[in-house]
């Protein structure tokens, strides 16, 4: 098995981590490719003292790899998503974090799901993606022009609302005042979009939700959308520029450019491990059924 491991490192919570998963696939042979930044960062703080084989780039991760391995929160897992693109390599999230919606391994069962891995008893959950282009071309956005959890347009510079245009397929719905807005896939529906009042999808739901952020007219409520639907913005403010963010990525985009967002043409493979579902991850992490009456 040939596996890469990618992650982010959080003090006191990542060294017992990072120690349990290299102990274990030694011990059961497995390869492991490092990235070159991540591995740096373990032997500065002498947490792995061997020399690996690195990968720093989407372009060295194919199909003879089984799989990804991000070490940190959500936000590890969507930074993973940027070196994985359209290789199909799948990824498995342990979450060293806080929250974790994707990653959904913790710490204490490192072992135990460990073991599902290299037993390959695990399915594969389809991700959808989001894909951006911008009319005048914006060269911040070309190269990586998609989003896992969620592209946002928001106010920059300002205290003033901005007023977003939005277009489903080239019929018109409604020009949002508001702080912002939130285009987010089923993913990231756990995400921005559910702390600004929108819904939650489950994984394999083929939607979209338009969320506004604070609009000002309180009619302006959130909307489920086919994936299958062009979305077609244009932003208008006081101040010359607004931001607009794919997941954590965030650049400026000139006043009245043109924006269409719609379903990427590939996907994101993410590992499900059989004691960790989704369904399962909501109710832990909302604390579903925590009520006694329940």
């Amino acid at each position: 098995m040939k596996v890469a491991i990618y992650g982010q490192y959080y003090q006191n919570s990542t060294q017992p981590i990072i120690n349990d998963i290299f102990v274990f696939f030694i011990k059961n042979g497995v390869e492991m490719i490092i990235e070159a930044d991540f591995l740096v960062m373990l032997h500065e703080r002498k947490i792995v003292e061997n020399e690996y084989k690195t990968f720093s780039s989407h372009t060295e991760l194919d199909s003879s790899f089984d799989m990804l391995i991000s070490i940190g929160g959500d936000g590890t897992i969507l930074r993973a998503a940027t070196l994985v693109r359209d290789s199909g390599v799948p990824i498995l999230g342990i979450n060293a974090g806080r929250l974790g919606f994707l990653a959904t391994v913790q710490k204490e069962n490192i072992e135990t799901f460990m073991q599902f891995v290299i037993d390959k008893k695990y399915t594969i959950s389809k991700r959808a993606l989001i894909s951006l282009s911008c009319t005048p071309r914006n060269e911040s956005i070309e190269e990586m022009n998609f989003a896992m959890n969620e592209i946002t347009v928001s106010r920059k510079d300002t205290t003033s609302m901005i007023t977003i245009e939005t277009y489903l397929n080239d019929e018109y719905l409604n020009s949002y005042w508001a702080d912002g807005l939130i285009i987010s896939t089923p993913t990231g529906s756990t995400g921005y979009s559910l702390s600004c009042g929108g819904p939650i999808l489950t994984p394999n739901v083929k939607s979209l939700v338009i969320t506004p952020i604070a609009p000002h007219n309180l009619t302006a409520r959130p909307l489920v959308v086919p994936d299958e639907t062009e979305i077609r913005l244009k932003v208008s403010g006081r101040e010359p520029y607004y931001l607009i963010s794919l997941d954590s990525r965030v650049t400026s985009v000139k006043n009245e450019s043109i924006l269409i967002l719609k379903k990427n043409p590939f996907q994101i493979n993410m590992i499900e491990i059989p004691e960790e579902t989704f369904l399962k991850t909501l109710r832990k992490k909302l604390l579903w059924g925590e009520d006694k009456r329940n």
